[in-house]
C-alpha cells in the first residue's frame, strides 16, 4: 500500500488565513499538494494573488486558477453591487446568514475540487471551513462536509468502481481563529502572504472593519501572536 506522501491531494485555495492553514495541514499530513484557486468576481480579488504567493511558500506541486464568474447570479455582497458590512460585533455576525454568504460557493467550489481529484486519482480534498466564526454559514457546517462526502462517493467513477474511498478533510472546522493561527504558525504559515479582507482598497490593504478582518484581527489578538495584516 503507498504511502500518503506518495499520494495526491486536491486543497482549496483562496488566498485567506484559513485555506492557507489548510494547504499547510495537507502538507504536514504527507500530500502531495495540488492547489486549486477560483476566480468567482469576487470584490476581494487580492486574495487571487495571495493564493499564488502561498501556493508557493508551501510547497503546493502545482497551482490551477479557474474562472467561474458567480458575478452572473450575484446575491452576495461579494459578488454584487451590495455594501459590505462593517463594524458588526461577534454576536451580531453569528445572529443569521449574512449578506456576505455567496450562494451554493462551497457546494461549486468542492464540486470542481472533486472533478480535478479524479483526474489525478486522489480521493483527498482539503478545505479550510470553520464553522465557529460563522454558525450563519450553511455551507461551513460538519453535516454539509459529511453530506458532500457521500456525494463524492456516490457521483463519481472512482467512487462506483470502488477505486477508493473520497473523503473531505476539514481540518479547522472546529478550531476558533486563535488556534487556526498558532497551528498555521506552528506549521510555517506566512500570514503576511494572505488576504482575508472582503472590501479592500484599491491598493489592496485590508479595510480592516469587515467581519473578515475583525475577526482576523481578534484572531492574531487572542493568540499573542503580532498581525502582520497591512491595513487602510
Amino acid at each position: 500500500m503507498s504511502s500518503a506522501s506518495e499520494k495526491p491531494a486536491v486543497v482549496l485555495l483562496s488566498g485567506g488565513l484559513d485555506s492557507a492553514t489548510a494547504l499547510a495541514v495537507a502538507r504536514r499530513d504527507g500530500f502531495r499538494c495540488h492547489a486549486l484557486t477560483i476566480a468567482y468576481g469576487q470584490r476581494h480579488a487580492a486574495e487571487l494573488d495571495a493564493a499564488r504567493q502561498v501556493a508557493a511558500a508551501l510547497g503546493a506541486v502545482e497551482q490551477r486558477v479557474i474562472e467561474l464568474d458567480l458575478r452572473a447570479f450575484g446575491g452576495s455582497a461579494l459578488t454584487a453591487d451590495i455594501p459590505v458590512p462593517q463594524d458588526r460585533s461577534v454576536e451580531s455576525m453569528s445572529a443569521g446568514i449574512p449578506i456576505t454568504y455567496v450562494p451554493a460557493r462551497n457546494t461549486v467550489f468542492l464540486s470542481l475540487a472533486l472533478a480535478w481529484s479524479e483526474v489525478l486519482g486522489s480521493f483527498d480534498i482539503y478545505l479550510g471551513v470553520n464553522v465557529l466564526d460563522y454558525s450563519g454559514y450553511p455551507d461551513c457546517r460538519p453535516e454539509f462536509i459529511a453530506a458532500f462526502e457521500q456525494l463524492a462517493n456516490l457521483a463519481t467513477k472512482a467512487g462506483v468502481e470502488n477505486k477508493g474511498q473520497f473523503r473531505i478533510h476539514a481540518p479547522l472546522i472546529q478550531l476558533s481563529k486563535a488556534d487556526i493561527i498558532r497551528l498555521g504558525t506552528s506549521l510555517g504559515v506566512d500570514y503576511r502572504l494572505t488576504h482575508s479582507c472582503y472590501d479592500p482598497a484599491p491598493d489592496g490593504a485590508a479595510c480592516g472593519r469587515c467581519d473578515s478582518c475583525v475577526l482576523r484581527r481578534a484572531g492574531f489578538e487572542t493568540a499573542g501572536i503580532p498581525d502582520p495584516t497591512r491595513y487602510s
